[in-house]
């Protein structure tokens, strides 16, 4: 007998997600000195808003050219 996956929704939605995402890792960020650390946090924090407004470009009813 198969298991029936348990699945369940997130509470936030992806953009929330990202947008959470982006002000903690910012936050985070500010508190860390000049560093490779703080580099590779600021370049997730980059990569999250990428992501975001990927997101947002693709959910949108309508495509349109991003200019």
């Amino acid at each position: 007998m198969t298991k029936k996956r348990n699945r369940t929704r997130p509470a936030l939605s992806l953009q929330e997600r990202l947008t959470r995402f982006t002000q903690e890792a910012r936050a985070a960020a500010q508190n860390l000195p000049a560093g490779a650390e703080r580099h590779a946090l600021l370049q997730r924090v980059r990569d999250g808003e990428a992501a975001a407004d990927m997101e947002r470009l693709l959910s949108a009813p309508e495509p349109h050219d991003p200019k």
